[in-house]
């Protein structure tokens, strides 16, 4: 079970593309990530949005070159894990024992990408790990971070005992 020192574990990371765009958002970012960094090292990165000018209205476009920073932030041995609406169903109890399995293989980083407005290039795909779905339905990707790094504390807190998940 997971123990309460950070040292020794392997490091979270969560990309982000484009800034939060309303304050209740970065609000919700660093409450979760505050609770998070208290459980395991943690990271919330923000890559730039590619901007859409007239040159670069194509959805296509913005998905590649928004994958090309993307996979920039990746070493090789990272484990790829993207938010995706295709990927797989966890319960928060699965998703605590899926996150512990990830902790289990001394992995050094888990990092977990939640793309932008147009989702991700066929690069990204390719290099994915695995893919996770938090629903079936399609969620703004600016709520999908609140909503997943809910799920990620809940699933620490799952994993120590605490009283945060009511079962």
């Amino acid at each position: 079970n997971l123990q309460g020192r950070k040292r020794g574990y392997m490091k979270v990371v969560f990309l982000v593309t484009g800034k939060d765009a309303e304050q209740w958002i970065t609000v919700g970012v660093e409450k979760y990530s505050g609770r998070i960094g208290k459980y395991v090292p943690f990271e919330y990165v923000v890559i730039p949005e590619v901007r859409q000018k007239k040159t670069i209205n194509d959805a296509a476009v913005v998905k590649e070159k928004e994958g090309v920073a993307l996979l920039n932030r990746i070493q090789d041995s990272d484990y790829l894990v993207l938010l995706d609406q295709r990927g797989n169903k966890h319960t928060s109890e699965s998703f605590a024992e899926w996150f512990q399995g990830m902790m289990n293989r001394s992995l050094k980083r888990c990092v977990f990408v939640a793309g932008g407005a147009w989702g991700f290039s066929e690069k990204v795909y390719q290099r994915a790990n695995f893919m996770l779905s938090l629903s079936d339905m399609t969620f703004n990707h600016q709520v999908i971070r609140i909503m997943f790094l809910e799920q990620l504390y809940r699933a620490l807190t799952i994993l120590r005992g605490e009283p945060y998940h009511h079962e």
